[in-house]
């Protein structure tokens, strides 16, 4: 076997490769004499058939066969001999194995790049910390009593935050248009459920006064015929309702899971839920800022292939999201696959920098760190054994978990090596905000 090679960019490769023909016969020759132990023609015992019939009736189809296996064969030989790695399916062509000319092909694919990493220790990386502190704890309690909250009927003027019942007619040139009025309509003032204007204009009305708004559609806005358009609105109030948050007593603590110990024992539940969902989000941070100073110092040649690959495996989980969310595909418009294309080339790139990372440093699972994972994640299961079970059953499943364990190995390594920036964050601020607002 004959095997050369060019090189056609950065990544890119074209090899010829040339099988001689007396491999081929010899191959044939061998699948032939096999199958006269046992072929039947008519006219002939089984075994009895003479070679030449054989191979007159079988010759094509097994010379075929065989030079579909001598090229998959034949390519993975020639890689190896010539030390390639291949970053995705080769492209054959063109292919001749004319009966007496040998097997001549040539394979185009992309080469995986050489990946030579920055020093870690030069890395500068935020370290996010955040400590919980009361004024957290009672920002989240009160966001608590605001989900559970009611309203209570009042006879005041209405401020920001009530909820007002009310009939209104909208009219564009006199006329009254399409979803323009409705009756006991409720109502939240601060909601920005209408367009601008129209509940800052209640502010400061009363059950049973009606009010005329003159007010202008935004431009543009979702329906084209109205954007900048006059409109005017007739509203009559019905009723001003305000919130009444939810008490801290017995019943409430139980919605949260403390059937004893009171006010005491609810917000120590409240304050180890909080530090919980920061330790995740601290964790998750951290993991962001080592994989963005790993991508941002690494600069690496990534194969097409790899990225087309990604944005389909993304594209397809993209249409997927959208059936769990109840849209139909037939009806939705096509997914472009050129908007994955930003994020499918950051992928790649980590990819290929992580496991060189890997690599490199001989970084590894720890079996007692996927076991304590598999604890974890199982406990909240009726029978956690029968899960941790389940994973190590399959080698597949129990590689996902792997995977996330060796993934945490990376951030704790280059965490360990780089240089440490702390960053104080407040809860809100680690929880990207309004985490202890109400919505």
């Amino acid at each position: 076997m004959q095997v050369s090679v060019e090189t056609n960019g950065a990544l890119e490769r074209t090899m010829k490769v040339e099988v001689p023909e007396e491999k081929i016969v010899s191959e044939v020759e061998n699948r032939l004499k096999s199958m006269s132990k046992t072929t039947k023609i008519q006219g002939f015992r089984p075994g009895k058939v003479p070679m030449k019939l054989i191979q007159k009736r079988y010759g094509p189809g097994v010379r075929q066969e065989v030079v579909g296996e001598l090229v998959q064969n034949s390519y993975y030989d020639a890689i190896t001999q010539e030390k390639l790695r291949p970053a995705g399916m080769p492209t054959i062509d063109p292919l001749e194995a004319e009966l007496g000319q040998g097997l001549v092909y040539t394979a185009k694919f992309e080469v995986m790049p050489d990946i030579k990493l920055s020093a870690v220790e030069e890395l500068e990386i935020e370290k996010p910390l955040c400590e919980i502190v009361e004024e957290d704890t009672n920002k989240m309690i009160e966001t608590l009593r605001k989900q559970q909250q009611n309203f209570a009927v009042v006879e005041r003027e209405a401020v920001s935050g009530d909820k007002l019942k009310i009939d209104f007619v909208g009219k564009m040139n006199g006329e009254v248009f399409e979803g323009g009025e409705a009756k006991d309509f409720e109502l939240e003032l601060g909601s920005n459920s209408f367009i601008p204007g129209f509940e800052d204009g209640l502010i400061g009305k009363k059950a049973g006064e009606e009010v005329t708004l003159d007010l202008t559609f935004p431009d543009p806005y979702q329906k084209e015929e109205f954007s900048g358009k006059p409109v005017e609105f007739t509203v009559t109030i019905h009723s001003v309702s305000e919130a009444v948050l939810a008490e801290l007593d017995d019943d409430f603590f139980k919605n949260f899971g403390v059937q004893e110990g009171g006010y005491e024992a609810f917000v120590e539940e409240i304050k180890q839920h909080m530090s919980r969902e920061a330790e995740t989000a601290l964790r998750n941070r951290q993991r962001d800022a080592v994989m963005n100073a790993l991508h941002d110092a690494n600069k690496v040649d990534l194969p097409k292939t790899m990225i087309e690959a990604e944005q389909s495996n993304m594209q397809k989980q993209f249409v997927e999201n959208l059936k769990q969310y109840g849209v139909d595909n037939d009806k939705a418009p096509p997914v472009d696959i050129a908007m994955f294309e930003e994020q499918a080339t950051r992928r790649v790139a980590l990819q290929l920098i992580v496991a060189e990372l890997i690599r490199e440093n001989e970084l590894q699972a720890d079996p007692a760190a996927v076991r304590e994972m598999l604890e974890k994640n199982a406990a909240s299961y009726e029978d956690p054994s029968a899960v941790i079970n389940w994973y190590y059953s399959d080698k597949s499943r129990l590689a996902e978990v792997e995977a996330v364990v060796l993934e945490d190995a990376v951030i704790d390594w280059v965490s360990s090596k780089a240089v440490l920036k702390e960053q104080n964050l407040g809860f809100d601020e680690l929880m990207n905000k309004g985490q202890t607002e109400s919505e």
